[in-house]
């Protein structure tokens, strides 16, 4: 009776799964038809297409009507046509994180890019669309924590678990900015996924922002401009899957999106592609949904493990800072540095205006003394900013305004302070010294 269940059991284990069956009906762009599946599949199955050569291309359900499904590939669709057979997974999309991901390179499959060899494959399996820690087993955002770059430290400091967003336009610095956030952090573990990059930075960004020791320290996920819109929101997500790995390691993860702009328009091809209305600025209703259920994977973990402190930039279209993609993130997000094109054109680097630049864990996070220097040099900052017209034009005379005076006084002292090289480490501690030297100093 034994050796019978023992031979049941071997041929069940033997047995092949199923494979459910469609076939192509239309192509329409980017959007392919699929008959025969609907009453199985589900939205964001994923599928294997057949094409005529016998070339697979991997494609998802992005929606479904009138028994038919919609699927958007993730690969170029040359070859494929009306008549090809597509196969459902019957497998989630999932991967499998390790250790010995550190140091290396990876795309939107968790396949390796940089030519080190395959990836080891970790025991537990991580949901790409995974779903935040509930709130109230969440803890607390903890102490501060050092990014290395002065201007952030001191006037929009970042704690451990907190979600930061660096707002610009383009060609303003904000990949230099986060490249020297990522090198000079003081977190262990840097996951960095790199949406919608230009393809020639990627290698520039590797080797001569990160170094042989920041990539030691990091996994980098890259979907580049070129690549589809599928394969850019993945990448996003598999971003967010890998930190929540480390995080679950009893890590405190820095993890770094560039960039969540390029991340909201990829859905927008996804949901037009699918018929969905556009809405503002032509970003459909599922963009604003999507936004919070990936900007809220980060930030502390429950009771007993690590975190994962977020840093987002977001490209704003036409330096309008109150454009919808900026103004939503902005709701979602614990605090903003925004970069100043004006600021960039003067020749200070990095370009962050502090004066509106907001850090929501700031004042509690700092000392009195601390928080009475920020905003000592804040006021500062804003009465030049003020007079900055009439000071340059020769309209102001020296002795009609005591504040005006000193805040002339002190302004090009606090441009040296808040510029910053791209190869200079500034630590915490070394940030609010040196605003204390500044602002010791008498006016003669």
């Amino acid at each position: 009776m034994k050796d019978l269940v023992e031979e049941i059991v071997g041929q069940v284990e033997r047995l092949t799964a199923l494979e459910i069956r469609g076939t192509i009906s239309a192509i329409r762009g980017q959007l392919i038809e699929c008959g025969g599946i609907s009453s199985i599949a589900s939205i964001g199955s994923p599928c294997r297409i057949i094409g005529r050569s016998g070339r697979e291309v991997k494609a998802e359900i992005i929606g479904m009507q009138d028994g038919k499904a919609f699927l958007m590939p993730f690969q170029e669709i040359d070859g494929l046509g009306v008549g090809c057979t597509v196969i459902l997974e019957s497998k989630e999309s999932a991967i499998y994180p390790h250790k010995r991901w550190l140091g290396r390179v990876i795309n939107a499959f968790a396949e390796p890019i940089d030519g080190k060899g395959p990836l080891l494959k970790g025991e537990e399996a991580y949901r790409l669309r995974n779903t935040p820690p509930p709130a109230h087993q969440r803890q607390r955002v903890g102490e501060k924590i050092d990014l290395g770059v002065r201007a952030i430290n001191t006037f929009a400091s970042c704690c451990r678990g907190q979600r930061l967003g660096v707002f610009a336009g383009s060609g303003i610095g904000k990949s230099v900015l986060l490249a020297m956030m990522t090198t000079y952090s003081n977190l262990p573990i840097k996951v960095i996924g790199l949406i919608g990059e230009r393809g020639r930075e990627v290698q520039e960004f590797i080797e001569e922002y990160l170094g042989e020791e920041g990539l030691a320290q990091a996994v980098i996920i890259v979907a580049t401009s070129d690549e589809s819109a599928l394969m850019r929101k993945q990448a996003a997500y598999l971003t967010m899957a890998v930190a929540e790995f480390f995080r679950d390691q009893d890590e405190d993860v820095l993890c770094l999106m560039d960039s969540v702009t390029r991340l909201a328009m990829a859905q927008r091809e996804i949901g037009l592609s699918a018929g969905e209305p556009p809405a503002s600025k032509g970003y459909t209703p599922t963009v604003f949904a999507e936004l919070p259920k990936i900007l809220e994977r980060a930030g502390p973990g429950v009771t007993g493990r690590g975190s994962i402190t977020g840093l987002f930039t977001v490209l704003v279209e036409g330096d309008d800072h109150n454009e919808p993609i900026s103004d939503a993130v902005r709701g979602i997000i614990d605090g903003h540095i925004m970069l100043d094109r004006t600021i960039a054109e003067r020749g200070r680097y990095p370009a962050v205006n502090v004066l509106r630049s907001v850090s929501r864990t700031m004042p509690q996070c700092n000392t009195k003394e601390e928080n009475e220097l920020v905003v000592r040099a804040k006021r500062l900052l804003s009465t030049y900013n003020d007079m900055a017209e009439l000071i340059r034009l020769g309209a102001y005379r020296a002795g009609s305004n005591a504040e005006v005076d000193e805040a002339i006084f002190y302004n090009p002292l606090l441009e040296k302070f808040l510029s910053q090289a791209p190869k200079e480490r500034s630590t915490l501690a070394e940030g609010y010294q040196g605003l204390a030297e500044i602002l010791a100093t008498k006016p003669k």
